[in-house]
């Protein structure tokens, strides 16, 4: 179920934070600018590509700007011109772009933006959390709109899934969000780096992107990218338009990662820096002989509705949706499993980061029962 990169891998390994083995990823990947704030727990992603000078290495803007509400316009600038552009930030900083963001999906202009949750609600703290679902996956700003979420559950997958995140803003003209944890930002691993991959030149841009406004082509119609339209049936057409592609995307672009439920009684579902806590509750639970599987959501939204319906249809007996949150992504896997086995929630909350003690402990308790 899960979709792989087609980016070459090159056999160079660092040890890396996650936040920075993400901002490689960016000068690796062919970006064009990227437009951000600092703030905790993500201010290393800045803070490296200052460092790394990529101007010098592929011609990469890096701009601090003075708010997350210029850098989130920023991206609409850029990528409007047919530019990849980039941002990050966490929950708060997230919080203020939700309103570029809706233009911008209105307007479907493609970007890739990083959210590093922290705990909330309101300014929390700098630890890691997952309470940041129902903004991600829900749209998270006003309108009809939502974005492709990706979820990394490791430090070489914050790389990984940079130039994936590309491939899909630009194959469908629409932000796309990659969602991360200050655990995972800020945990250092082994990553394998891909290949540099050519930024594309004003006339590669022009020419596959006839939609990028780079002033009016000789004998051609203007280029206008805009969100507004005072007249509501040519609104309600675009909207039409716009929920079609994401039915196509829900269709084409679900990912996940399923581990040992080809005999599963019970199954956990976890994501990010749950899923790695979760995946080591299945090895303790499979030593005390029980049999339980994982199932990791790659992409939030689209959510692996249909391979969590084949799994309940094979009878598993019961799931735990494991999050650091007071529990949301458990109301999908509740719609996905429509009450044909029993669906319940473990989670902690404000950056406190369960074990897999813990995760096991609820999965006896909440599911499996006497």
């Amino acid at each position: 179920m899960m979709k792989q990169s087609k980016t070459n891998k090159m056999g160079e390994l660092r040890l890396m934070k996650g936040n920075e083995a993400f901002a490689e990823a960016a000068i690796r990947a062919g970006v064009d600018g990227y437009f951000g704030y600092p703030i905790t727990p993500q201010s290393e992603v800045i803070e490296y590509l200052m460092a790394e000078k990529p101007h010098e290495r592929t011609g990469m803007v890096v701009l601090q700007a003075e708010s997350e509400v210029a850098s989130i316009n920023m991206l609409y600038g850029g990528g409007g011109s047919g530019k990849k552009v980039m941002t990050s930030s966490s929950s708060p900083g997230i919080s203020l772009m939700q309103e570029g963001l809706s233009y911008m999906a209105g307007g479907e202009v493609p970007c890739v933006v990083a959210n590093v949750v922290r705990g909330g609600p309101g300014l929390g703290d700098i630890q890691p959390a997952q309470s940041d679902y129902f903004q991600s996956v829900k749209g998270g700003g006003h309108g009809d709109y939502r974005l492709p979420v990706l979820a990394p559950s490791s430090v070489q997958e914050m790389s990984d899934f940079v130039p994936i995140a590309y491939e899909l803003a630009f194959r469908y003209r629409t932000p796309v969000l990659i969602i991360s944890d200050g655990l995972i930002g800020q945990m250092m691993e082994k990553v394998e780096l891909f290949d540099q991959m050519p930024r594309l030149t004003d006339e590669e841009i022009n020419e596959l992107y006839p939609w990028a406004t780079n002033g009016k082509p000789k004998g051609k119609k203007r280029r206008v990218i805009t969100s507004l339209d005072l007249d509501p049936y040519k609104l309600e057409k675009h909207n039409f338009k716009l929920q079609s592609k994401y039915k196509t995307i829900e269709a084409e672009e679900v990912r996940c990662e399923i581990i040992e439920c080809e005999d599963a009684d019970y199954i956990i579902i976890a994501y990010g820096s749950s899923a790695r806590i979760s995946q080591k509750a299945i090895q303790l639970a499979r030593e005390e002989g029980l049999k339980v599987g994982l199932l990791r959501p790659i992409t939030l939204w689209p959510f692996p509705k249909k391979p969590i319906n084949e799994l309940v249809e094979k009878g598993v007996k019961g799931i735990l949706s494991v999050e650091m949150s007071a529990g949301q992504m458990v109301e999908d896997v509740k719609l996905a499993v429509r009450e044909r086995t029993k669906v319940e929630h473990f989670g902690r909350y404000g950056g406190v980061i369960h074990s897999p003690e813990e995760v096991l402990e609820a999965l006896k308790n909440q599911i499996i029962g006497d």
